[in-house]
């Protein structure tokens, strides 16, 4: 490999956007690219993965999942 090289990194399957504003905020889910639900906890982003047939083992591995706009802990705007 060269030294400008980069490795191909498949993306996540399970992305999570950034909080978006409501009573409570909450976070879209997309699965493989495409919106498939909004969570407003961890528990709703594994359960919404589980529903599309993907096992969440990590939710900090970047394989897994790929948290945009904060981790796993920002909730609120």
């Amino acid at each position: 490999m060269t030294e400008g090289a980069v490795p191909y990194l498949p993306p996540a399957r399970v992305t999570v956007l950034g909080v978006c504003p409501g009573d409570p905020p909450f976070r879209i889910v997309e699965i493989d690219g495409q919106v498939a639900s909004t969570a407003r906890s961890m528990t709703d982003v594994v359960l919404t993965a589980a529903a599309a047939g993907i096992t969440i083992h990590d939710l900090d591995d970047p394989d897994e999942v790929r948290w945009v706009g904060g981790g796993r802990f920002h909730w609120t705007g």
